[in-house]
C-alpha cells in the first residue's frame, strides 16, 4: 500500500480519499475548509497543516482543486510541492483545469525528477462517492503505470489518452458532447410538452431511436422517465450548473487555441451562462430544462 498526500477534499476529493483508505492506503490530507478535512480524518486520513505539510515525504500526491490558478500554487508558487517532494515521487492532478496548465505543470515536474499525470474525471458526486469515476489521463506512459492501480481504487475505467495535457483535452471534449446533449434533450421534451406528448411516452419511444444518449436514458432532464435523475429530486446537483459552465469556458479556451469552430458549443455555453446568472448555480446541469420548458 502507498502512502498518499492528499490536497483538496471537497465534494468530490473527499471521496475519493474514503475509497483510497478503504483500500488500504495511508492518505494524509489537507483543505482550505475545516469541515472537509475532519470528514477525511473521520474516514480514517490524517490531517495535514497545509498543502506542503500533506505532500512531505508521500510516494504519491494527488490534487483536486478548482482551477489552473489553484494547481499552480499547489505545485509550484505557494506550496511549492514539487520543492519539496523527493525524486521519484508520483504526481496526480485529478483537477479539471486548462490543457497549458496541465502540460506546463508536467514540463516542471519532469525537471525536477518527479513523475506526473493530469488526470481529470467524469462521474460526478455519485461516482466519487461508488468509486466509478472514469479517470481521463495525459502524461508519460511510465507515470501512467504508476498511477494506473491507484486510480482503479477511486474509478472502474482508467484511460491513457496521450502525452501531457491530453487527459484535460478529452475532459474538454467529453464536457462539451455532455452540454450540447442535455440542451437538445431537454429542447426534444420542452417541445413534446407543448405538442401534448406524455413524458413517459415520448421517453419510451426515443430512447430506443436513434436520439438515444447518456443525456436521456440516465440522466433524463424531466421528471418521471428516469427516477435516480435529479429531474426527480428537484435537480439536487449531481454535477451542478457552475461546473458544467466551468468546464465549458475551459472547451472555449481551448477551442479558441487551437482555432477550432465549436458554434453549437458557443450557443450552450451563453444558455448556461444566462441560466447560471439567473440564481441557479448550484442546481444540477440538467435543470437547464427548466429555462427552455420556461422559454
Amino acid at each position: 500500500m502507498s502512502k498518499i498526500g492528499f490536497i483538496g477534499l471537497g465534494n468530490m476529493g473527499g471521496p475519493m480519499v474514503a475509497n483510497l483508505i478503504g483500500a488500504g492506503h495511508e492518505v494524509r490530507a489537507f483543505d482550505i475548509s475545516p469541515e472537509a478535512v475532519k470528514r477525511a480524518t473521520d474516514a480514517g486520513a490524517s490531517a495535514a497543516s497545509g498543502g506542503a505539510d500533506a505532500a512531505a515525504g508521500m510516494e504519491i500526491v494527488i490534487t483536486m482543486l478548482p482551477a489552473g490558478q489553484h494547481v499552480r500554487s499547489v505545485y509550484l508558487e505557494d506550496d511549492k510541492v514539487m520543492d519539496i517532494v523527493e525524486n521519484g515521487t508520483l504526481l496526480i492532478d485529478c483537477s479539471t483545469i486548462d490543457v497549458t496548465t496541465a502540460r506546463d505543470a508536467i514540463v516542471e515536474a519532469e525537471k525536477r525528477g518527479l513523475e506526473m499525470i493530469d488526470a481529470p474525471v467524469s462521474g460526478g458526486i455519485t461516482g466519487a462517492a461508488a468509486g466509478t469515476l472514469t479517470f481521463m489521463c495525459g502524461g508519460p506512459e511510465a507515470a501512467f503505470a504508476r498511477a494506473e492501480p491507484v486510480l482503479n481504487v477511486m474509478g472502474k475505467n482508467v484511460f491513457h489518452a496521450g502525452a501531457a495535457g491530453a487527459g484535460q483535452a478529452v475532459k474538454a471534449c467529453n464536457n462539451l458532447m455532455l452540454a450540447i446533449q442535455m440542451v437538445s434533450v431537454a429542447e426534444g421534451f420542452a417541445l413534446g410538452e407543448k405538442l401534448g406528448l406524455d413524458h413517459q411516452a415520448l421517453f419510451n419511444i426515443v430512447s430506443t431511436a436513434t436520439s438515444q444518449c447518456w443525456a436521456m436514458t440516465s440522466y433524463c432532464p424531466v421528471p418521471g422517465p428516469v427516477p435516480a435523475s435529479p429531474a426527480n429530486n428537484d435537480y439536487k446537483a449531481g454535477f451542478t450548473v457552475a461546473m458544467m459552465l466551468k468546464d465549458l469556458m475551459l472547451a472555449r479556451e481551448a477551442a479558441a487555441t487551437v482555432g477550432a469552430s465549436t458554434p453549437v458549443a458557443s450557443q450552450v455555453t451563453d444558455m448556461y451562462e444566462t441560466f447560471a446568472a439567473a440564481g441557479n448555480t448550484e442546481l444540477d446541469f440538467s435543470a437547464i430544462f427548466k429555462m427552455i420548458e420556461a422559454r
